[in-house]
């Protein structure tokens, strides 16, 4: 063991949870905190829309702390940068020289966090990079984790595919034209069971709700460039604790 401390890049979504089981079962760098952006208003993850306080709870169950960067509603690129170079920033302070990231083929968005993190000093980590995404996301399922779809985007999928559990019916329902892990933003998740949480995440569903944006926005550890801009529609599932 190496000895390194990093900062996982925590989205609670299936992509980190499976990269986060990854680092684990390689026994470095040693995960010292998880990161996680939110969106300061409503208390929600940014993008995936999960109350923060389910996202704590996930960080409990996995026995990892949390870090949370408070963003504003409707934050623009260098206000994102800015809150998150000044969070890195403290970590580095720490003595975090590494960061973890579930990126997959997104080349763009691998370039830009390592352009940006080197200007501090923080290499990055990519465990899950290159590997077929129907092959990863099958053995996601294999490995016994469990998670919920909480937002998709409209044109790609309709309102059907949020709030279902991802299954072998739910990628065998997937389009052709949908990437299986959503990794170009189809799609997102919340993870509440698997092999790196102590127990089950309990909550319920609550209402889902549609919501249309047209920005340029940053996003969370598993969606596109953060500079992207996008115009389309989403489908939110409200997860509820219990």
């Amino acid at each position: 063991m190496s000895g390194r401390k990093a900062v996982f890049n925590w989205s609670g979504g299936k992509d980190s949870a499976i990269a986060l089981h990854k680092i684990i079962a390689a026994g470095e760098p040693s995960i010292s905190c998880l990161l996680t952006t939110v969106n300061q208003k409503f208390g929600r993850v940014s993008m995936h829309g999960v109350r923060t306080g389910l996202l704590e709870r996930q960080a409990e169950l996995i026995g990892v702390p949390l870090v949370q960067v408070e963003l504003p509603e409707m934050p623009d690129m260098p206000t994102y940068e800015k809150l998150m170079m000044e969070q890195l920033l403290k970590l580095t302070e720490a003595g975090i020289k590494t960061a973890v990231f579930g990126d997959i083929f997104l080349d763009d968005l691998r370039k830009y966090r390592e352009d940006t993190l080197s200007t501090i000093g923080i290499n990055c980590v990519f465990p899950i990079w290159k590997i077929p995404t129907r092959s990863l996301i099958e053995e996601f399922v294999e490995l016994g984790f469990k998670a919920i779809t909480v937002c998709v985007d409209e044109k790609h999928l309709d309102k059907s595919f949020v709030g279902r559990v991802i299954d072998y019916s739910f990628i065998d329902d997937l389009p052709p034209n949908v990437d299986p892990c959503g990794e170009n933003g189809e799609f997102h998740s919340f993870v509440y069971d698997g092999p790196i949480f102590s127990q089950p995440l309990h909550f319920r569903k609550g209402n889902i709700v549609y919501r249309r944006y047209n920005r340029s926005r940053p996003d969370s550890s598993e969606d596109r460039n953060p500079a992207d801009p996008f115009d389309t529609g989403f489908w939110f599932c409200d997860l509820l604790p219990v």
